[in-house]
């Protein structure tokens, strides 16, 4: 009799509380945590957008990434636009460098054609042009490195008056790499003229 009359007790605040759980929230009754801020809530839904599905998803943007990555430095290097170079190309002290080189002759810069030149001289089986050959390239050799010496000297010197206190390792060397390669070919291309004070 007791056990009757409990289960019928029990039953309408089942449903009570079933009814209570469909029921829409009233928008005016406290949800029991704090409102985020915008910027937090914007932030939450970037990371949401941007963080990859699966590892797949992952390679994929980090390739696209990479790409144009890339791109904004091969831009960099044709327009010499500081933001993008890499690493090895910043600063005011590398770019004072390739000022410097760009802004005069080298004899260095004429070392490639040269060779193919002295190349072809030397596969003649004529003895006399094959000591012709071996005698420009005697002196080629000689110039270049009297070349490049006067060039440091003078380089050196310079970065030594106008950055006092920024770091030169390694622009001498940077410097003389930029010599070997024709004009044409430098990367980042030259921003002055020759003859032109860098």
């Amino acid at each position: 009799m007791f056990r009757s009359r409990a289960k019928t007790e029990k039953a309408p605040t089942d449903q009570v509380t079933a009814d209570l759980s469909q029921q829409t929230r009233n928008p005016e009754a406290p949800k029991g945590r704090p409102t985020p801020k915008r910027s937090v809530a914007q932030s939450q839904r970037r990371r949401a957008a941007t963080t990859p599905v699966n590892r797949k998803e992952a390679m994929k943007r980090q390739r696209e990434a990479r790409r144009a990555d890339l791109a904004k430095q091969r831009e960099a290097l044709a327009s010499g636009d500081e933001r993008y170079l890499p690493a090895r190309d910043k600063g005011p002290v590398r770019r004072f460098a390739r000022d410097f080189v760009d802004s005069r002759f080298c004899v260095a810069e004429f070392f490639l054609p040269l060779a193919v030149i002295i190349l072809v001289l030397s596969m003649i089986r004529v003895g006399q042009l094959q000591n012709i050959a071996l005698l420009i390239w005697l002196g080629v050799i000689v110039m270049i490195v009297v070349d490049s010496i006067g060039l440091a000297f003078r380089l050196k010197k310079q970065l030594r008056e106008r950055f006092p206190d920024e770091p030169k390792r390694g622009a001498i060397a940077y410097a003389l790499m930029r010599t070997l390669q024709m004009r044409r070919l430098r990367l980042p291309k030259p921003q002055v003229k020759r003859g032109e004070r860098p």
